[in-house]
């Protein structure tokens, strides 16, 4: 979609689409499929508890 403003006419949309379009493309890549992943290994079993003030929200149940 962001790449989209990289084909309009005006300078300033095309910078900002192919700005848009690179970030999205970096988080999805190297954010999100090497960094995050690394992270929860490297932390373990503590990085899967449960935050203490979400056990204080109500559950909700699906019928």
């Amino acid at each position: 979609m962001f790449a989209l403003l990289a084909t309009l006419s005006t300078l300033e949309m095309k910078q900002l689409g192919g700005g848009l379009a690179v970030a999205i493309l970096l988080d999805a890549t190297v954010v999100r499929g090497l960094l995050r992943p690394g992270l929860l290994a490297l932390l373990g079993r503590p990085a899967w508890r449960e935050v203490r003030f979400l056990r204080r929200l109500p559950s909700v149940a699906h019928d």
